[in-house]
C-alpha cells in the first residue's frame, strides 16, 4: 500500500471530473465564475489511464467530484470503469443532486456504490439563497432516486453562521431518525478566494453539537469516536441513521488522513489545504510511460504534508474549493 513519509496508508483519490457547476453556492464560488476550457481538462481516456495506474498503486477508493461532477457527460463510462479496475474496491460520488434523478440508477449499474448529496437546508428559500440558482426539489428528487436505486446515502450540509445555523441543522438531522442516512454537517474551510466569508461564517462542531442535544437529548456516541472517513458520528436517540461532523477547523483529522486529490485538470493535490501540488497532466501529454508516472505518484504520496496550517494562519490561495473537487 503507498505510506507517506508519516507512515499513513494513503489508498483514497478524489477525482475532479469538472471545475464547472450548475449551481453558484456562496460559500464555494462567485455567481460569475470562468471554468477551464474543456481541452485544458483530463480527457476520459487520460481519466481511465489514471484509474488504472492509482489501483495498480494500493489506491482501494475512488470518489469523484466536481465542480459538478454529473455535468460530464462519460461519468457513468468512468464510474463503471474505476469499478473493473483491479484493487478499487470502493466507489463513490459527491453531486449536488440536481441530475440525479435520471442518472442514480444508471450509475448503480455501472457499480457505484456510495453518493454524498450536498443539500445544506429543508427551506426553499434558504436553499436558493445558499446556492443562488438551486431548486430544492430537484435535490429530493435525486436523493429519492439515489435511495429506490440501493445506494449508501450520505448528506452533506456546509453550515454557515446566521443563514443554516439554527432549524435547518435540526430538521436535517431530524431526517436520520426514520432514514438509514447519515447526515453530516461540514465546518467552512477557508480558502483564498473567498477566505473572509468563509472564516467568519465557520460554526464549530461543538455549536452544532450543543444544538442538537438540547433539542433531542444527549445524542450517542458512534463507534466510540472513531472517524468514519472525515466524520466523527453520532447517533439522535431511537435513530435509524446518524449524524457526522467533518470539522477540519476546530477538530483537525490530519492525522488520520488517507486521501489525495486529482483536480480537473491533471494536478495532484497533496493536502485539500495546502497548496502542494505535482501536475500530472504535463506528463500525460508528454509522452511519460505508466512507469514514470507511477514514480511520480508514490514521490508525491511520501511528500505529502502531515496535515493544513490554519492554526498558524496559513490559507490556501492557488485554488477555491470548486477548482480542487471536495
Amino acid at each position: 500500500m503507498p505510506l507517506d513519509q508519516y507512515n499513513r496508508d494513503i489508498d483514497y483519490l478524489r477525482i475532479s471530473l469538472t471545475d464547472a457547476c450548475n449551481l453558484r453556492c456562496v460559500y464555494c464560488m462567485p455567481e460569475h465564475m470562468t471554468f477551464r476550457p474543456r481541452d485544458e481538462l483530463l480527457s476520459d481516456d487520460e481519466l481511465r489511464r489514471l484509474i488504472t495506474l492509482f489501483g495498480s498503486l494500493g489506491f482501494r477508493k475512488i470518489r469523484f467530484t466536481g465542480g459538478e461532477p454529473t455535468l460530464r457527460p462519460a461519468l457513468v463510462d468512468l464510474v463503471r470503469h474505476a469499478t473493473h479496475t483491479p484493487g478499487i474496491t470502493t466507489v463513490g460520488l459527491t453531486t449536488n443532486g440536481v441530475l440525479l434523478d435520471k442518472l442514480a440508477q444508471p450509475l448503480r449499474d455501472a457499480g457505484l456504490q456510495t453518493v454524498n448529496i450536498s443539500i445544506d437546508s429543508l427551506d426553499e428559500d434558504k436553499f436558493r439563497k445558499l446556492t443562488r440558482w438551486g431548486n430544492l426539489r430537484d435535490v429530493r428528487a435525486g436523493l429519492d432516486a439515489a435511495a429506490r436505486a440501493g445506494l449508501r446515502v450520505k448528506l452533506n450540509a456546509v453550515v454557515c453562521r446566521g443563514v443554516n445555523d439554527g432549524d435547518d441543522v435540526i430538521e436535517l438531522a431530524r431526517l436520520t431518525l426514520a432514514n438509514p442516512w447519515q447526515v453530516r454537517f461540514i465546518e467552512q474551510m477557508p480558502f483564498g478566494n473567498n477566505s473572509d466569508f468563509q472564516t467568519k461564517g465557520m460554526v464549530s462542531e461543538a455549536e452544532l453539537l450543543a444544538l442538537l442535544e438540547k433539542t433531542f437529548g444527549p445524542l450517542e456516541l458512534v463507534n466510540g469516536g472513531k472517524l468514519d472517513g472525515e466524520a466523527r458520528l453520532y447517533r439522535l436517540p431511537g435513530g435509524a441513521g446518524a449524524i457526522g461532523f467533518i470539522s477540519p477547523v476546530s477538530a483537525p483529522f490530519c492525522a488520520a488522513c488517507n486521501r489525495m486529490r486529482l483536480t480537473a485538470d491533471g494536478v495532484l493535490r497533496l493536502c485539500l489545504l495546502r497548496d502542494n501540488e505535482i501536475n500530472l497532466l504535463n506528463h500525460l501529454r508528454g509522452g511519460a510511460s505508466d512507469a514514470v508516472i507511477a514514480d511520480c505518484i508514490r514521490g508525491a504520496v511520501h511528500e505529502k504534508p502531515w496535515g493544513h496550517g490554519l492554526a498558524q494562519h496559513l490559507i490556501p490561495a492557488a485554488r477555491g474549493m470548486s477548482q480542487i473537487g471536495g
